[in-house]
């Protein structure tokens, strides 16, 4: 196998494995570390690496793998439906210890059912999964089609947030497709839009075998440094302004797709060009184990931000770091051990 296919194979799982990292260190830059190192020009940098390199990595490698699999319409409907399930039993198991204290009364003025019903991005996935089972029957492989829905699905985010229901019942559905409420984290729209740019990816690469663009990587890889560059005072004000982030519109979505192009293609040499090490195979095993990994760590870190939440020094921060790291390691490669040897029994 030569080193630039061995790279293009491998590629996913390490972009997968980085965005993993990313998503913890935010997530304790957001709930652990003190409001002077979040105000920071490193906390801003944390909430950049956390935004970007984060979240929509992980639905453009998910989309791409969708088209790649060629899964039947029912099985994305049942994974899709499994994700739901999941990110609703996570939302209730990271938030157990704050839920706890506020049937006891020793923790007031919150909305409990905001944070059993909070759209994080487990949501979106299972309901890009099944909105995907729909849209693979309709289109089929008709890139026309599939790009026409990858515009509506940008542009439709502004037009959504103009209409918000007095009903709470309808409003919290509405949360999950429309960045309206504050515990609308990764809405519908436009966040399908990652997914649906990874989708779309494949069906042109496939149609017009691309493998050919790869001579040309280092020229678009140039252009993006420089577009980038020059907007990038737009990217960073969005990103680290998380209400914008999660809840942002066309242009923004335009400049992180511009990005991740930039962020793979340097991925893409640096993996090509570094010997494999440790840390690589590290970071593949995060991206590799994803759904497990996030899972481990927002329980870890959702019920012990109740007892210290935003009061950690910079320090602090880092040793929280190293030690969500070193557990989520532990137990997502215990679980898949475990899994590993019931999956033999089972056969046996």
């Amino acid at each position: 196998m030569t080193n630039t296919l061995k790279s293009r194979l491998l590629l996913p799982d390490l972009l997968k494995g980085i965005a993993v990292v990313m998503m913890v260190q935010v997530h304790l830059t957001e709930l652990f570390a003190l409001p002077a190192f979040y105000e920071s020009t490193v906390g801003s940098l944390s909430l950049f690496m956390g935004g970007p390199p984060a979240a929509p990595v992980f639905m453009v490698v998910m989309g791409y793998f969708v088209a790649r699999k060629a899964a039947p319409p029912l099985s994305l409907l049942m994974r899709g439906s499994k994700l739901i399930m999941l990110g609703l039993l996570l939302n209730i198991g990271l938030n157990f210890n704050l839920l706890i204290r506020f049937s006891q009364g020793k923790i007031i003025g919150i909305d409990p059912w905001t944070y059993v019903f909070g759209v994080d991005i487990l949501f979106l996935a299972g309901i890009s999964l099944m909105v995907f089972a729909g849209l693979k029957v309709l289109f089929k492989k008709k890139l026309i089609f599939w790009l026409t829905t990858l515009f509506i699905t940008i542009l439709a985010s502004s037009q959504l947030s103009l209409f918000v229901s007095e009903n709470r019942l309808v409003l919290f559905i509405q949360s999950f497709f429309s960045g309206i409420t504050s515990w609308s984290y990764f809405p519908f729209f436009p966040w399908f839009s990652y997914p649906l740019a990874g989708y779309f990816f494949y069906l042109l690469s496939k149609k017009y075998n691309l493998a050919h663009f790869y001579n040309f990587l280092g020229i678009l890889w140039i252009v993006l440094v420089i577009a980038l560059s020059v907007s990038f005072s737009f990217g960073l004000k969005t990103s680290i302004n998380l209400s914008a982030y999660y809840h942002h519109e066309y242009l923004f979505v335009i400049w992180v797709i511009g990005f991740l192009m930039w962020w793979t293609i340097s991925w893409y040499y640096l993996e090509k060009w570094i010997p494999d090490n440790l840390f690589f195979r590290y970071l593949r095993f995060c991206g590799k184990n994803v759904t497990v990994f996030y899972v481990i760590q927002w329980l870890l870190i959702g019920n012990i931000a109740t007892e210290i939440y935003r009061t950690q020094t910079s320090m602090q921060y880092l040793v929280w770091l190293l030690i969500i790291l070193v557990i989520s390691s532990l137990m997502t490669y215990s679980y898949t051990k475990l899994k590993a040897v019931l999956s033999i029994k089972t056969k046996l």
